[in-house]
């Protein structure tokens, strides 16, 4: 009788289709795009009243930061690991500047705190994908 070769544990053959993936894959986007979305038509409103345009432009953001995290996530593994760190710290400090950028201070500051966040979140991503290479 002819058996399966055995596989190593813990390795999965990616597949360049959409039909195999986890639920995960698509729940991490979401709900971090629900939290980025949420908190940009916050920081919008301005302590002001609730309205439609707010609504809106909440549903807008985290619309786009959860398309560009789940094409980061199904990209990235392709790319270099200094390219894909690259990539989430420059997309953390872009996402991070520009929320910072809504509560009216100087964008010379929001410039600042993006491009500490992209730095720390690309050191962090480079270290996570130097430790994990295959």
């Amino acid at each position: 009788m002819a058996h399966a070769a055995p596989t190593a544990l813990g390795r999965h053959r990616q597949s360049s289709d959409m039909t195999h993936l986890s639920k995960g894959a698509y729940v991490r986007p979401l709900l971090l795009g629900l939290v980025y979305g949420v908190w940009a038509a916050f920081m919008e409103r301005q302590t002001g009243p609730v309205d439609a345009g707010n609504v809106f432009y909440g549903i807008l953001c985290g619309a786009l930061f959860a398309g560009i995290m789940f094409a980061l996530a199904r990209i990235g593994p392709r790319l270099k690991r200094e390219v894909h760190a690259a990539a989430y710290g420059a997309f953390g400090g872009i996402a991070v500047g520009y929320l910072h950028s809504l509560t009216n201070q100087s964008i010379l500051k929001a410039v600042v705190v993006g491009l500490a966040v992209a730095a720390g979140v690309g050191a962090i991503a480079f270290y996570r994908y130097y430790t994990h290479e295959d």
